[in-house]
């Protein structure tokens, strides 16, 4: 009988010192950590599309995302829920162009946004609510709970709305958002980014993403768009620059689809 004890396993080193309880995380603390994530990624094999609900460089995740399956809610009410949160007749052409909202123009890079909403297999969405929000050139949105000492602009509200068209095509007017701090860790800023929410033919079916700009220096660093740890998904959240698009001496042009569902999804903040 061979009476040699098993040798114990090595514990896997630690990529990384955990920053401590009592110290606010520093960009390198964080970038460390994103780089361990993506690291575990490559690692492990699998592709995945969606961001882990609880990754660690998203500090707030660890206190936010969900730790038990839902559960079901038979509420008799739901079935009645067979639309939109706004029907046809309530959304207007004005409402999908933010430089409109006030009495003057908002200072800033105008832009159009525009791009398709599609299935899993290209076809188009029709009849969505689109609804978007963003901050201002300065990167601060009208909103009482930021008091990020940028200026606000009394003339651009930062939100808009409207329905795709029958094929699945979006269309805003507004301004380029500025980046601006998060206070996740030390000097935390997040890339420019609009967020886009989209309604399907039910109030409770709601997708919530963001959309970024071509060459932001701040990816690397901004835990949030580094969550989605497939570069190919991730890369999906960038809009293109379309010079076909760009308005003569009125507004530069990007061009974003949205995918539902498949391999070529757009990311969704699922449970977040």
């Amino acid at each position: 009988m061979n009476t040699t004890p098993a040798p114990t396993p090595t514990p896997a080193p630690t990529p990384f010192p955990s920053p401590s309880p009592d110290r606010i995380p520093t960009q390198q603390d964080i970038s460390r950590e994103i780089d361990a994530q993506s690291e575990e990624y490559r690692r492990g094999g699998a592709t995945r599309h969606h961001p882990a609900r609880d990754y660690p460089p998203y500090r707030s995740s660890a206190l936010r995302h969900p730790h038990r399956p839902p559960l079901a809610v038979h509420d008799p009410e739901a079935v009645e829920l067979s639309g939109p949160v706004f029907g046809v007749t309530d959304v207007t052409a004005l409402d999908a162009d933010l430089t409109r909202g006030g009495a003057g123009e908002p200072l800033g890079e105008r832009m159009t946004v525009t791009g398709r909403v599609l299935d899993r297999d290209g076809r188009p969405v029709r009849g969505q609510l689109v609804e978007v929000w963003q901050a201002n050139a300065a990167g601060r949105y009208a909103h009482l709970l930021d008091q990020h000492p940028a200026p606000l602009d009394p003339h651009f509200t930062g939100a808009g709305r409207c329905l795709t068209d029958d094929d699945g095509t979006y269309r805003f007017t507004t301004i380029r958002p500025g980046a601006y701090p998060w206070r996740n860790h030390t000097n935390a800023w997040r890339p420019a980014h609009i967020h886009f929410s989209l309604f399907g033919s039910a109030f409770t079916q709601r997708l919530v993403t963001q959309m970024y700009f071509p060459g932001d220096p701040l990816f690397a660093y901004d835990p949030i768009l580094q969550s989605v740890t497939d570069e190919a998904a991730r890369a999906r959240l960038v809009a293109a620059y379309d010079h076909d698009l760009t308005s003569p001496e009125h507004a530069l042009g990007y061009r974003w689809d949205i995918v539902l569902d498949g391999p070529a999804a757009t990311w969704i903040e699922e449970g977040r």
